[in-house]
């Protein structure tokens, strides 16, 4: 069954890949290399010694694999659901979902984990894909506010469940291995939807699940 409906689609416009709206705008993979090889003359190195011949194309390809979230539409990502749940109404939850995203300002490494919860109306699915919704958004340049917002946005608007829970624990290469470089500082951000908001114990159910057992709600 598709889940999603008309409106929810249109209200998910800013989900789709995030891609040039003319394809021709796209520079060739020769283009990125020839910029790999400028920013390592810029560095003070030389392209054309033997250990850096084959890092442009080593980079277009790291490049491909990491940012590869912006050729995947999470909304296609969550159409197939499952309604034979025998009257399921509790919550589902995935966490510890390991994640490796990179900082938009700095295309510094984020390492981290994902909690995901929701509470299902009538329709589950595959837990799969709730994994595979994480890795969508972590392969794109991200910000981890953005990232928690846009996995509860997408889950609560395409599969319409009583409530979505997302928390997202991580670390920022950006401030550890530069600027002010303090190492083992964790950040932690969260989107409470629906029950999850609303409803005290519900919240505190699925923290304690977590190993977060806080009696009030975790930000939004």
């Amino acid at each position: 069954m598709k889940a999603v409906s008309a409106k929810a689609a249109a209200k998910l416009g800013g989900a789709k890949p995030e891609v040039s709206a003319d394809p021709a705008d796209k520079p060739g993979r020769k283009d990125a290399e020839a910029a790999v090889r400028i920013l390592l003359r810029w560095a003070g190195d030389d392209p054309d010694r033997e250990g850096l011949l084959g890092t442009p194309d080593r980079v277009v390809r790291a490049f491909e694999e990491w940012f590869s979230g912006y050729g995947v539409d999470p909304v296609d990502l969550l159409q197939r659901t499952f309604e034979e749940i025998e009257g399921y109404d509790e919550m589902i939850v995935l966490r510890d979902v390991r994640f490796e995203s990179h900082c938009e300002h700095h295309i510094a490494p984020i390492i981290g984990k994902v909690h995901i919860a929701y509470l299902p109306d009538k329709r589950v699915i595959g837990i799969s894909k709730l994994a595979r919704l994480v890795e969508v958004y972590a392969k794109r340049l991200q910000i981890q506010e953005k990232m928690t917002a846009q996995i509860a946005n997408t889950l609560s608007d395409v599969l319409l469940p009583k409530g979505v829970a997302v928390v997202i624990e991580a670390q920022h290469q950006c401030m550890t291995t530069r600027g002010v470089h303090k190492a083992g500082v964790s950040m932690v951000t969260s989107q409470m939807r629906g029950a999850f908001r609303e409803d005290q114990s519900t919240r505190r159910e699925f923290l304690a699940i977590i190993g977060n057992p806080q009696t009030g709600p975790l930000g939004d």
